[in-house]
Formats: C-alpha cells, structure tokens, sequence
C-alpha cells in the first residue's frame, strides 16, 4: 500500500468527547492497566466511579476547560545499556483522553502510512518487519545501513509535529489539544518541567505521532529508491553493494537533520556486510556457517541477541529466587507467561540449540528454587518428566513450529 492522498477531515473534536468514544477509550485503557500518575489516581479507582469521570471528561472536552496534567516522570532500564531510559506516565484521565483521540485520528492517518513502516500499527508487527528483510537479503543484497536515531522521543519538533497532524485535520479544537499534550510538562523530584521538544515515551498517542513524524522520511527515502524498513525510531535499509548503501545512509541522513531537525547517533550508524552481522528487533541476523547443517555452506540465519538472552535468563532468576514463598504452581504460573511469552517470540528463528539449553538450565533454576541450593536431589524428586507433563512448566523446544509434532505425538499439550 502506498502512500495516498487525503482530505483534510473536520469537526473531529465531536468524535472525541462522544461517550461512546470515551467508553471505549476507558476499555483499552483498562486493558493495559499500569501505573497512576501525577495525581495519584489509580486504574482501579477510577473503575470505581466510571461514569463519573467519563461524564466529568466529556463536559471538560466540550466546553473547552479540559487540560492536561503534567506526566510522572520515571527512569527504566534501558536494554542493552548501563543508562536510564525516561518513562513519562500520564494520569488515567489524560491516558482516555489520550486514547479517544487516536480513535479518532487513527482512521485518518493509518491510510496514507506507506509499506515500509511496521510499528505501532493495527495488523502489523516486528515479525512481518523480519519477514520483509529476511526477503531482501536472501534476493542477494548482502550490505545493511544499521541506523539510530539519538534521543528520538525526546528530541522531535513539537511544531512541526503540529504541521504534519494539520496537514490531514482542520479542526482546530483537536490541534489545540494536541499542543496542550505535548507541553503539559513533566513532575520530576516535585518540580514541574516545561517540555519544548519531544513526546513522552509511555504517552498512549506517543506511536501514533512518531509514525506521523516520521511518515515524511519513508515517503523521501522510497522517492530515493532505498529499500527502508521501519519499526517506530527503529530501522534500517539493505542495498545490493556499500556504494549504494553509502548514498543511502547520506540520503536519511539529509531528510532527518536536514528536514526533521533530528540527529542519526554517530556511534551506533554504521554500514556492515551481512557476513558482519546487524542486529534489530531483537534479532541478530547474520549470513555464516555457524548455525547451518552442511558444513561450509554459507546461508541466512537469525538468532536472539545475547543481550536478549541474558534479560530473560534475568527474569527467570528474580522468578525462581530462592527466597521467593510461593508453592511450585504459584513460581510456574508466574514464569510460564515469561517462557512462554519469549520462546514465541523468537520461536522461527535458528533457537533448538539454544531453546535446549535453556530449558536444562530453566529446570535447574527450578530445582535450585525447591531444594535452596544448586547442587540437590531435585532430578529424582521433581524430574522433568513430572515439570513438563503433570505441572505444566513451558516447554521452549515445544514451542519451535516444527518440533510441535513431535512433542503431540508424546503426549504433551502445553
């Protein structure tokens, strides 16, 4: 689907504020839980009297007097690095506000948004991104420009964030609180800091305004003729040699400084043979005899990336910590949804070597748990036999689509 032309749509903000777009902003919003903002007020409080503050919302968006507050401002670990990654919460109140206007918006945009971008769409998803390189590669293109954009929540253009929203909507009332989102500020340590730049990452109309910002750079770089895949800030372009990958890299960059006013991070944009290897999604893909069957035949293969690796191995650990109280069907319903949830993840990709191995140390985790140390009898009171059949424990190896057979024909069922 390629990029279409759209008229401009009017009269949104009625959309907005009708209750039947707030009921089911408060539905999704519910659904996702997480935590209260600068307020206070939690998920489940606000349950409490619904109607309420869905009534209190509509009357506040109609007669113009609703603002938003400020968002909570927390630091998460960022994956892969020693650093923080900021995390902006806004209340529940401004979170089905912000809801209600990508339902709104959604429609109007999601149209005109090109192939090239995966991210944060309805429909799509970082697997059919894999898939789209994975094409690319084994047509023989083998040079890959590994990109970052620096601080891209942080640093994109509120104005012209303002223009591109504008482009497609003529409401003005839909504008305007739009503007009034991206500078409610942030309570940091109990002071609140005014924002000129950027969206708030933890934002629920966040997605949606990155892939709006970002449209402009799929649009310039396919007029280029840059074979462009995008996940959200995340991407990267395959080329058939390193001249073209070069000019590839010197066309985004002159669209996402030249035009965007955003920065391509000097240390982590590089060109690289896909011999090299280049991580994304998760995944490190490589072309190499490693992890193929006939020995010395070169072929495409993609795996977790260690830092992957290691933050589930991570969570399994904080799981099955010795000092956890729970019984053995309260650690395995606990740690069933992370096994599970990873393993399918990366389930396609070249895992039975590794998906074994976990699963012996998984089951040694588990043991070590029971038992309260490492060396234990755990293998003939809990063998694994009784963990993956009579408990249930996830099996990652049951998970591969072509081990599933085999493991039917055993007799197991998770």
């Amino acid at each position: 689907m390629q990029s279409v032309q759209a008229r401009k749509a009017h009269s949104l903000i009625y959309q907005v504020y009708d209750p039947r777009n707030l009921a089911g902003a408060w539905e999704r919003v519910k659904a996702k839980r997480g935590a209260g903002g600068v307020d206070g007020m939690t998920v489940a409080r606000f349950e409490e009297d619904r109607d309420h503050y869905l009534a209190l919302l509509h009357q506040k968006l109609k007669d113009g007097s609703y603002r938003p507050r400020p968002v909570r401002r927390v630091e998460i670990d960022k994956p892969g690095s020693n650093t923080k990654r900021p995390l902006g919460i806004p209340t529940v109140m401004d979170r089905v506000c912000q809801q209600a206007l990508v339902q709104v918006l959604e429609p109007i945009f999601e149209p005109t948004f090109r192939d090239e971008s995966f991210g944060f769409r309805p429909g799509r998803s970082t697997h059919m991104a894999m898939r789209r390189i994975w094409r690319q590669l084994k047509a023989g293109n083998c040079w890959v420009v590994d990109a970052d954009i620096a601080d891209y929540f942080g640093t994109l253009s509120h104005s012209t964030l303002v223009d591109f929203v504008a482009e497609r909507v003529a409401d003005s009332k839909v504008l305007r609180l739009l503007w009034q989102f991206l500078q409610a500020g942030v309570l940091r340590d109990g002071q609140v800091e005014p924002t000129i730049a950027g969206v708030p990452q933890g934002g629920v109309v966040s997605p949606l305004l990155s892939n709006v910002y970002l449209h402009v750079f799929d649009e310039k770089m396919a007029e280029a003729g840059s074979a462009l895949t995008r996940y959200g800030d995340d991407w990267v372009i395959v080329c058939a040699s390193r001249r073209e990958a070069e000019r590839a890299l010197a066309s985004a960059r002159a669209v996402l400084e030249g035009e965007l006013g955003l920065r391509v991070h000097p240390d982590k944009t590089r060109i690289v043979h896909v011999a090299q290897g280049f991580e994304f999604l998760g995944y490190k893909i490589k072309r190499g005899t490693g992890m193929k069957y006939k020995a010395g035949v070169p072929d495409l293969y993609a795996y977790p990336r260690d830092r992957s690796v290691e933050r589930f191995k991570n969570r399994v650990r904080q799981i099955t910590n010795r000092r956890n109280p729970k019984a053995l069907e309260g650690v395995l319903d606990e740690l069933n949804p992370v096994i599970r949830g990873w393993g399918n993840y990366y389930r396609r990709a070249h895992v039975r070597r590794l998906f074994h191995r976990l699963n012996g140390w998984i089951v040694r985790r588990i043991w070590s748990w029971r038992h309260k140390r490492w060396r234990n009898a755990g293998w003939k009171r809990l063998p694994r036999a009784k963990l993956y059949g009579e408990c249930g424990l996830v099996n990652l190896l049951q998970l591969i689509p072509s081990m599933a057979s085999y493991y039917r024909q055993k007799g197991y069922s998770r």
